[in-house]
This record gives structure tokens, C-alpha cells and sequence, in this order.
């Protein structure tokens, strides 16, 4: 059973940037997909950035040119670097694998 931490998040300005992590157990990243997820307050939980086990990428619309989705095979660590925050970006970031592995999220708020 996949379990899953986040850490990283904060409290940014706009244009601000953050690096979040997620910290893998009991599975290998080599193996399965995971992504990071995003839920604004009263809003539904939506993707954000995804990597393939193979290594591929996707990043959402509203992210794409600013966020950066990676990984570290030999920690199993899953990133997801955030650059030029906008205040839309607030939310809570969880690290999963849906429909039943998530982590328990980390915080980002960017406001001035």
C-alpha cells in the first residue's frame, strides 16, 4: 500500500515561487504513475501536473509554463516546482495516486 507526505507548502507573494515535495513508501514511482492534485476552498480536488511511470509529463493548462512536475528514483520523491504563483493557486496540494492513495496534503496560499 502506496504511502504518500507532502511538505513544502507556504505562504508566497504573486510571482512568488514554491517546491513541493512527496515523500513515497511502499511503492516505487518507476512503477506507478502519481501526480499532484489541487483543492481551492469549496472547489473539487483537480489535477495539476501527472508523471507516467515512464517519465512523461503533463501539466495542466493553468500551469503549464510555470509549474514543473519531476522526480527522484533513487529517494522515490515526487516535485512539483511552482514558479510565478498567481492568488488562483491557492489550495491545499495533495501528492496521489486516485482513486485511493493521497497524501495528506500540504498548504499554499499566495497572496500579498
Amino acid at each position: 500500500q502506496l504511502q504518500l507526505v507532502e511538505s513544502g507548502g507556504g505562504v508566497v507573494q504573486p510571482g512568488g515561487s514554491l517546491r513541493l515535495s512527496c515523500a513515497v513508501s511502499g511503492g516505487s514511482l518507476d512503477y506507478h504513475a502519481m501526480g499532484w492534485y489541487r483543492q481551492a476552498p469549496g472547489k473539487e480536488r483537480e489535477l495539476v501536473a501527472l508523471m507516467s511511470s515512464g517519465g512523461g509529463s503533463y501539466v495542466a493548462d493553468s500551469a503549464k509554463g510555470r509549474f514543473t512536475i519531476s522526480r527522484d528514483l533513487v529517494n522515490n520523491i515526487l516535485y512539483l516546482q511552482m514558479n510565478n504563483l498567481k492568488p488562483e493557486d491557492t489550495g491545499m496540494y495533495y501528492c496521489g495516486r486516485p482513486p485511493n492513495s493521497w497524501g495528506q496534503g500540504t498548504q499554499v496560499t499566495v497572496a500579498s
